[in-house]
């Protein structure tokens, strides 16, 4: 099975930026608990502020798409509707 990769970034309102910090905290201990997350990593640029790059890896399609779930129904997920996502989705053999 290939697995999944998904690597961009994130662009966080400025308004928002001290309440996302706080939750991805939350969120990123959550998605590195699940079963299918290899690798999940966040870190916030260092001359842009708002801006975060994200980089993900998960075992197969179902424990990314089980992740997306998650987070759609999660407290990250309704904390971050204002937060422009750029991503490209990838499988590797």
């Amino acid at each position: 099975m290939a697995k999944i990769i998904l690597q961009g970034h994130i662009l966080v309102p400025e308004n928002e930026l001290l309440e996302i910090k706080s939750a991805l905290l939350i969120h990123s201990a959550l998605t590195q608990a699940e079963a299918g997350c290899i690798i999940f990593e966040v870190n916030q640029d260092a001359e842009q502020a708002c801006k975060f790059y994200v980089y993900e890896e998960f075992i197969n399609k179902a424990a990314f798409d089980f992740h997306q779930a998650r987070v759609k129904q999660s407290d990250w997920g309704k904390q971050t509707q204002n937060v422009s996502r750029h991503y490209q989705v990838k499988k590797v053999d």
